[in-house]
C-alpha cells in the first residue's frame, strides 16, 4: 500500500451516502430513493401523479410548502402558494441548455449529503465532484452548518454516521475505503478527518476527506510513538498541520512535533514543561494549543506561531470530577466537568477561562433533569466536544446525545442518537468537498 488511497470508482465509492432509514434496503444504490428523516417506518405517497383524480387544488385549500434555508440560525422562511398541477410539462430542450456555470451555482448550493441522490440524474451531473467548476461556486457558498460525526467498528469494520443539525437528520457514510488498520478518531477540522492508529507495529497518522472518499497517510514522525494529536486548517491556505503534543515514553521525554502539509515533513519543537497531564482533552483557540495539567497545576498554551509552550496558572474549581475543554469562537475558551463527591449532590457545569485574571467564571449548569438522564450512576463515562459555541455532550452507556448552545442558553437532545453505536467516538464535522488532503 502506498499510503495515499481513494475510491476506485467515484460513482460507485460514494453513492450509497443516504440517510439512515434507507442504508439496507436492497435497492439499486446508483439511484437511492429519498428517505424521511428517522421518525417512523410507515409511508405516504405525496406525489401528485399519484393522487391527481382527488386532489382539492382550489385556493381556499392549497397547501403552502415551508422551507427552511441552510444554517443552524437562519430563521427566515421561504412560502411559495402557487401550486405546480401535473399536466404542467417542462421542456426538456430549454433545460438541457443550462448554462455550466449556472448549474454548478445551483448545484453548490445544495446539502452536500444531498448531491449523492442527485449523481444519478444524467451522466453530466454523476461527474460533478471531479469538475474544478463546481468545486469553486461550492467553496464560495456558506457552509451547510455544524454536523455531528460519531465513529466506531462493527466487527472489525469501520462505521460512520453523520449528524446535519440544519436538516436534524442522520446519514450513513462509507467508511470501507480507509486501510484495515487499528485506528482511533483523533478529530475534525474544515471537511477533514483525522485517524491515528497501528499499522501492525508502527504508529500512523492518517487524514482524509469522507465525502470525496480521499485520504493518505502523513510520514513518519522523528519520535514515532503513540502520543496524543490535533489537526487545525487553514482554509485559506488551503494546508493544514497535525500538532503532537510532548510524551514521556519509557524514560525519555518526546518533544512536540508539528506537521506541516505544504512541506509534507514533521518539525521538532520545545518539550512541554509538564510533570502531569490532567486530561488528555486539548481544545485549539486563537491558534493555541490548551492542556490540563496538574503539575504545574493549571493550563499549559503551546503557541503555533512561536513553537513554545507557556504556563497558565488557571486553578481549577473546586470538586471537579473530571473536565473537558472545549474551544469556543472569537478566543472562547470552556471548561465542562462534573462537580460533587456523591451521585446525588453530582450537578455538570460549565465555565469560561477569564485570560486577564486567569480564572474560571461559571456561565451555565445543566438542569438536573438532563443530567440525570444523560448519566443514570455517578461513575459513568461521558464524552465532550464543542465547536462554534456549541458543546454536545455523549453518554457511552446510555447511547444518548446532548447539546447546549452556549450564546442561545438552550439544552436540547440529539434525535435518533440511541440507534447509534454505544461507545463511538464522536466530534463536530463540517461537510466540505473542497477539502484538499494536501
Amino acid at each position: 500500500m502506498d499510503g495515499t488511497g481513494e475510491s476506485s470508482d467515484s460513482g460507485s465509492a460514494v453513492s450509497s451516502l443516504k440517510p439512515m432509514g434507507n442504508m439496507f434496503s436492497g435497492e439499486d444504490d446508483r439511484c437511492p430513493k429519498q428517505v424521511s428523516p428517522l421518525r417512523g417506518s410507515g409511508s405516504r405517497n405525496t406525489s401528485p401523479l399519484g393522487c391527481v383524480r382527488s386532489r382539492n387544488t382550489s385556493p381556499s385549500r392549497q397547501k403552502v410548502v415551508k422551507t427552511k434555508p441552510r444554517g443552524l440560525d437562519e430563521e427566515t422562511a421561504a412560502t411559495f402558494g402557487k401550486a405546480v398541477h401535473p399536466d404542467v410539462q417542462m421542456e426538456d430542450n430549454i433545460w438541457a441548455m443550462l448554462p455550466e456555470d449556472l448549474l454548478n451555482e445551483i448545484l453548490a448550493r445544495v446539502p452536500p449529503f444531498m448531491i449523492f441522490r442527485l449523481r444519478c440524474v444524467c451522466k453530466r451531473w454523476n461527474t460533478i465532484l471531479q469538475d474544478r467548476s463546481f468545486i469553486k461556486f461550492h467553496s464560495q457558498v456558506p457552509s451547510h452548518g455544524p454536523c455531528l460525526l460519531t465513529f466506531w467498528k462493527n466487527s472489525q469494520t469501520p462505521q460512520c454516521s453523520v449528524f446535519s443539525l440544519p436538516l436534524k437528520t442522520w446519514y450513513r457514510i462509507p467508511f470501507t475505503f480507509l486501510p484495515q488498520w487499528a485506528f482511533w478518531l483523533v478529530g475534525s477540522s474544515a471537511g477533514l478527518v483525522c485517524f491515528s492508529g497501528l499499522d501492525g507495529l508502527v504508529f500512523k497518522t492518517l487524514v482524509c476527506n469522507p465525502l470525496t472518499q480521499t485520504w493518505r497517510t502523513l510520514p513518519n514522525m522523528h519520535y514515532n510513538q503513540q502520543r496524543q494529536l490535533i489537526m487545525v486548517v487553514d482554509r485559506k491556505e488551503r494546508s493544514f498541520k497535525v500538532i503532537a503534543t510532548s510524551d514521556i515514553y519509557g524514560d525519555k521525554s518526546l518533544p512536540t512535533e508539528v506537521y506541516d502539509s505544504k512541506l509534507n515533513s514533521w518539525s521538532i519543537h520545545q518539550i512541554m514543561p509538564a510533570v502531569n497531564l490532567c486530561s488528555s482533552k486539548m481544545a485549539y483557540c486563537d491558534s493555541r494549543l490548551y492542556l490540563e495539567t496538574l503539575s504545574p497545576l493549571g493550563l499549559m498554551m503551546y503557541r503555533l506561531d512561536t513553537g513554545y509552550w507557556e504556563h497558565i496558572p488557571a486553578k481549577f474549581p473546586r470538586s471537579l470530577l473530571d473536565g473537558y475543554l472545549v474551544a469556543g469562537t472569537q478566543k472562547r475558551l470552556f471548561l465542562v466537568g462534573r462537580i460533587g463527591l456523591y451521585s446525588t449532590l453530582q450537578s455538570m457545569r460549565i465555565w469560561e477561562l477569564d485570560h486577564a485574571k486567569f480564572i474560571w467564571v461559571e456561565i451555565s449548569r445543566m438542569p438536573p433533569k438532563y443530567f440525570r438522564s444523560l448519566l443514570r450512576l455517578s461513575a459513568e463515562r461521558f464524552e465532550c466536544s464543542g465547536q462554534d459555541n456549541l458543546i454536545c455532550f455523549t453518554s457511552w452507556n446510555q447511547g444518548k446525545g446532548l447539546l447546549y448552545d452556549v450564546d442561545k442558553k438552550m439544552w436540547s437532545w440529539i434525535a435518533g442518537c440511541a440507534l447509534q453505536s454505544y461507545n463511538s467516538q464522536v466530534c463536530f464535522y463540517e461537510p466540505r468537498f473542497d477539502a484538499s488532503i494536501y
